[in-house]
């Protein structure tokens, strides 16, 4: 069967590798997407014309007008976790299998939580920047993660791992999220406000759906204490961006980072990113070595099953797969 790999050359580099690509090679005929732009719908179904599968990173979008288009296509395969830009329904109703990752990146996030606490409370950005550019940075007295608590919005994976370290650095640890079930007495389980109130360090990591939309908003950020941070390492969705800058200028509280926002490509918008109490990475929190081969060497293996008419891991629409092969 033929497979098109709809990354772009560098995100290719970045979020699939050459040990998952040979890999891909070894069980499919593979085609490679070589445009530096990430393929619109008209472009994807021009490149999918001849071929059974499309495995795509997430900048690449499933809309359903592209599945009748597509009489050929068997599969979508998602080499990440976040499908919201495919229509699930759309192809569905056309037999498309779709498919998606299991979170790889669990670690790697979770690890630049604990690099945004530090930073954010010692000043490393900001006396880098001013050393950088010939300035003699101001000496401000920082803080200890032991004994600070945190507040974990969220108790995915994500927030279970970051929870285990924070404990480890002697950390408080708080957690809001109405659908988990903690039996750890090291862990208190408040209510949004409750944890809003009394955390030193806020680190969203709830799921980006529409109960979550600008989940953190103007009286989110008004029950935060003064001295209080905020970290967003989910999804720009669940953050109202105007209520937070006008926070962060309002000096209502300590200071943000953030992996994400509502820019292109899930990333920080630039009007937050540039604020001087703001601490921004370009979507960066699952971009390692073994969060990218998890993932990418996971779509190999999905492949592998669609080919041989299995349903793999992953599967999200397993039931209306009527393209399946026999």
């Amino acid at each position: 069967m033929k497979v098109l790999l709809a990354h772009t050359p560098q995100m290719r580099r970045d979020y699939y590798g050459e040990q998952s690509l040979s890999g891909l090679r070894g069980v499919a005929d593979v085609k490679l997407h070589e445009g530096d732009v990430a393929l619109d719908a008209a472009a994807l179904v021009s490149a999918a014309a001849d071929v059974d599968i499309i495995v795509a990173d997430r900048m690449t979008p499933g809309p359903g007008e592209i599945f009748p288009l597509l009489p050929k296509l068997r599969a979508f395969v998602r080499c990440a976790v976040d499908i919201r830009n495919i229509d699930v329904e759309a192809a569905s109703a056309a037999g498309v299998l779709v498919t998606q990752a299991s979170p790889g990146f669990i670690q790697s996030v979770a690890e630049l939580a604990v690099g945004f606490m530090v930073d954010l409370s010692r000043g490393v950005s900001r006396a880098t920047a001013d050393y950088h550019a010939g300035r003699s940075p101001d000496v401000v007295m920082g803080r200890q993660l032991a004994g600070s608590t945190i507040g974990i919005i969220g108790y995915g994976a994500i927030g279970r791992a970051l929870a285990e370290i924070a404990k480890v650095l002697g950390m408080k640890v708080l957690v809001a999220d109405p659908f988990a079930i903690i039996d750890d007495a090291a862990i208190r389980h408040l209510p949004l406000d409750d944890l809003l109130a009394q955390a030193d360090y806020v680190v969203c990591l709830a799921v980006a759906n529409a109960q979550t939309e600008n989940l953190i908003g103007e009286a989110a950020l008004a029950r935060m204490q003064r001295n209080a941070f905020f970290i967003n390492l989910s999804r720009g969705n669940l953050v109202d961006e105007v209520a937070l800058a006008a926070a962060l200028r309002d000096n209502r509280i300590a200071g943000a980072a953030m992996d994400v926002g509502r820019a292109l490509d899930q990333m920080p918008s630039p009007e937050l990113a540039q604020l001087s109490n703001v601490i921004a990475t370009p979507h960066v929190g699952g971009l390692t070595p073994q969060a990218i081969e998890h993932q990418s060497s996971e779509t190999v293996r999905q492949v592998a099953k669609i080919i041989a008419g299995e349903i793999p891991v992953g599967a999200v629409n397993a039931d209306q797969w009527t393209r399946r092969p026999k």
